[in-house]
This record gives structure tokens, sequence and C-alpha cells, in this order.
């Protein structure tokens, strides 16, 4: 009697394969999110757009401002070697983030701490709400 165990030699990679296909998005289409996530947030003064792009420098990103939208730009190189499973992207990235509202040009700013780009845009002062003084005649 010969019993072939050949079949459960790939049994991890098809268990990943069922992973896959059960976490896959319902609407059928295999689009990957964008790179890099990003949280866009606002209060009364400013717009703050964090993106997440760990293991790189602030040098490898590049920032261009707009009327109406941020653009981030950049490349993470590939890092060398084998890979039995390569989840992090590598290569090039734009993002193109819609600003609805006027910023104020130059006061914007940029930070990097711990793998997270914050880029703070101060809202112009022309759509700050403002409070009107009412004159008794």
């Amino acid at each position: 009697m010969v019993i072939d165990f050949n079949t459960l030699y790939n049994f991890p990679s098809r268990l990943d394969r069922v992973f896959e296909e059960f976490l896959r998005s319902p609407m059928g289409d295999d689009r990957r999110l964008a790179y890099p996530p990003l949280n866009l947030s606002s209060d009364d003064e400013h717009i703050y757009v964090r993106a997440e792009i760990p293991g790189m420098s602030i040098d490898d990103v590049e920032l261009t401002l707009t009327d109406k939208t941020l653009v981030l730009k950049g490349e993470r190189g590939a890092p060398q070697g084998k890979y039995y499973r390569q989840e992090r992207p590598s290569g090039v990235f734009h993002r193109v983030v819609n600003i609805g509202v006027p910023v104020d040009r130059d006061k914007v700013s940029a930070s990097m701490k711990d793998g997270v780009l914050t880029v703070t845009l101060p809202k112009s002062e022309e759509i700050k709400p403002r409070t009107i003084s009412i004159d008794v005649g």
C-alpha cells in the first residue's frame, strides 16, 4: 500500500489562498488599497493630512500644493533578498488629496515622526468663522 503525502506539502499555501479569498472585497474587484494610507482631518484653524510611510525619509517624499489639491509622491525601494511573502508595498507611489477650502500657502508645514508624515495646512483667513458685532442705533 502506498500513501501519497504530496497533497499535504502545499497545505500552507492552499490555506493562505482560502484566507485571501475569504478576505477579498465582496465587490469582486481585486483593487488594493491606495498607498500610502492616510487620514484627513480638520479643526477650525487647520486641515491635517497624515500619511503612513514607515521606513522612508522625508527626503524621499515630494509634496506639491496646488489651488485645490495636495500631491504626495515618492518611491519606496524594494529590499533585496528572497521572499516567501511580501505584503509591504514597494515602488513609486502618488496620492492626490482634494482640499475643499483655500489654505494659507505660506504657512503650510510638514513633519515626520515614527513613520507618519503630517502635513498641516492652515485655513485661509477668508473662510474662518467671524463674529460680527451689531451696532445699536
